[in-house]
C-alpha cells in the first residue's frame, strides 16, 4: 500500500503564486507517473499535469505557461510550482501515482487525500 502525503495548499489572491508538494511512501518498488488533478465543487476530477520517471510532462491546456510540475525521483515526491493564479483554478487539489511493488506486479494507482487551493478575485 501506498500513501500520498500533499502539502502547499492555501488562500491566495488572483495572480499570486503556490506551491504543491506531494511525497510517496510505502510497498513502491517503482514508479511510472507522479501527478496533480483537481475538482471543483460540481465538477468532474481533471487532469492539471504529469510526469513520468523519465520526465515526459503532459498539462492540461488551462495551465500551461503558469503551472509547472517536477519531480524527485529519488525522494518520490512530485511538485507543483503554480504561478499566476486565476479564481477558476479554485479547486482540492490531489496527487495520484502509478506504480508496481515488485518488478512483475500489475501498475497500482493511488491518491492523495487532496489539498484546497483557493484563488480569490
Amino acid at each position: 500500500q501506498v500513501q500520498l502525503v500533499e502539502s502547499g495548499g492555501g488562500l491566495v489572491q488572483a495572480g499570486g503564486s503556490l506551491r504543491l508538494s506531494c511525497a510517496a511512501s510505502g510497498s513502491i518498488f517503482s514508479i511510472k507517473t507522479m501527478g496533480w488533478y483537481r475538482q471543483a465543487p460540481e465538477n468532474q476530477r481533471e487532469l492539471v499535469a504529469t510526469i513520468t520517471t523519465g520526465g515526459e510532462i503532459d498539462y492540461a491546456d488551462s495551465v500551461k505557461g503558469r503551472f509547472t510540475i517536477s519531480r524527485d525521483n529519488a525522494k518520490n515526491t512530485v511538485y507543483l510550482q503554480m504561478n499566476s493564479l486565476k479564481p477558476e483554478d479554485t479547486a482540492v487539489y490531489y496527487c495520484n501515482t502509478l506504480y508496481k511493488t515488485s518488478w512483475y506486479s500489475a501498475d497500482f494507482r493511488s491518491w492523495g487525500q487532496g489539498t484546497q487551493v483557493t484563488v480569490s478575485s
